[in-house]
């Protein structure tokens, strides 16, 4: 007769409780989504630190009554560049459109914007990323959309650009202006 060991059933118990990871993480909600502590909540503070001869951005900025869309993004950032096109399409459209340029040289900022264009009606400048941080952003580029009364509405992880831009940022900036 042979012997029963404990260790036997070991391998199916872990295969059991894997399985029921599994379907317990297909369950969740969208996986791309990267949740904010922010949403519904008041913008935190922006930098007061500006670029010169460039418009300052004011945490007054935020709360005018009108919708912001506050763009984190740095010239040595490529994703940053791929979606400068879609910023100052929606400046063209007559958006507000604030930038906060973080972990970044004053002078490699200004020249990016000398040369692409400087969407942003207002602007703030960080260089050691404390903004960034209080703002719970992880890589440039992230947007968030704020109401006009300072309340973040949507945070936005990556460049605004093709379906992603389509399907899941214009959306919610179409809801938040009420369109």
């Amino acid at each position: 007769m042979a012997k029963f060991s404990p260790l036997m059933i070991a391998p199916p118990v872990l295969f059991a409780f894997l399985v029921g990871l599994f379907v317990v993480g297909m369950q969740r909600g969208d996986p791309d989504a990267l949740p904010s502590v922010f949403i519904d909540q008041p913008a935190p503070p922006v930098p007061e630190k500006g670029l010169e001869g460039r418009t300052l951005l004011t945490d007054a900025d935020l709360r005018t009554g009108d919708v912001t869309i506050v763009n984190f993004w740095a010239s040595w950032c490529p994703p940053c560049r791929a979606e400068h096109p879609t910023l100052k399409a929606l400046t063209g459209e007559g958006l507000r459109v604030a930038g906060i340029n973080f972990k970044d040289g004053a002078a490699q900022a200004q020249s990016y914007l000398n040369d692409d264009g400087d969407p942003f009606f207002a602007l703030g400048f960080d260089p050691k990323g404390a903004s960034a941080i209080d703002w719970g952003v992880t890589a440039p580029p992230e947007t968030f959309i704020v109401d006009g009364d300072g309340t973040v509405l949507f945070r936005f992880a990556g460049p605004l650009i093709g379906s992603d831009y389509e399907q899941r940022f214009r959306p919610e900036l179409d809801k938040a202006l009420g369109r």
